[in-house]
C-alpha cells in the first residue's frame, strides 16, 4: 500500500477502532462485507453491498496493487481466486481481507506479519496432495505415493 492510499484509508475510519466492535462491524460498514443470500442450502452471488464508496474504491486499489507482487498472502489469495470467481471478485475478496488486517493492526498496536505466498500450500498440505494425485490420476496416470527417505548421517 502506499502512502496515499493509507492515509485516505485512516482518514475514512479513523484511528480510533474502538467504535467497530470487531472486523465484521467495520466490513459492514465499508459495504466490503461478504454476501448472506442463501436458498435451500446454496450461496448465492449477490452484488457488494452499499456503504462507504470511498473507502471501497482506496480499499479495491490498494487491493489490486497488493495483488500485483510476488511474495505476499494477498497475491497468493487472489491468485488462488481470480480463476474460479473471476479477477473482481477476487479483487473485493483481497481487499476485504485487507480492510480485516488494517481494523487488527489499529486495534492491537501490532506490526503487519505477512504470511508469505505459499501460505495455502503448506496450511493445507494433504488437500493439497490429495487435489494433485487426483488431477494426475484424470490425465491417465497411475499414481502411488510413499514418502521420501531422508539421508541419514551415521
Amino acid at each position: 500500500m502506499n502512502r496515499v492510499s493509507i492515509q485516505a484509508i485512516l482518514a475514512e475510519i479513523g484511528v480510533d477502532m474502538s467504535v467497530f466492535p470487531d472486523e465484521h462491524h467495520l466490513s459492514s460498514w465499508t459495504g466490503m462485507c461478504p454476501g448472506n443470500e442463501e436458498s435451500a442450502g446454496k450461496r448465492l452471488r449477490s452484488a457488494v453491498r452499499h456503504g462507504n464508496r470511498w473507502l471501497r474504491r482506496d480499499l479495491s486499489e490498494a487491493a489490486w496493487g497488493a495483488s500485483q507482487t510476488q511474495t505476499s498472502y494477498f497475491a497468493a489469495q487472489y491468485r488462488r481466486l481470480a480463476p474460479r470467481r473471476g479477477k473482481k471478485r477476487a479483487l473485493i475478496t483481497v481487499a476485504h481481507s485487507l480492510l480485516i488486517v488494517i481494523y487488527h493492526v489499529l486495534k492491537e498496536h501490532k506490526d503487519y506479519q505477512d504470511l508469505g505466498r505459499d501460505y495455502f500450500d503448506c496450511h493445507s498440505a494433504e488437500r493439497l496432495q490429495r487435489y494433485l494425485v487426483h488431477r494426475l490420476e484424470a490425465l491417465g496416470h497411475e499414481v502411488s505415493l510413499r514418502p521420501r527417505k531422508l539421508d541419514q548421517e551415521n
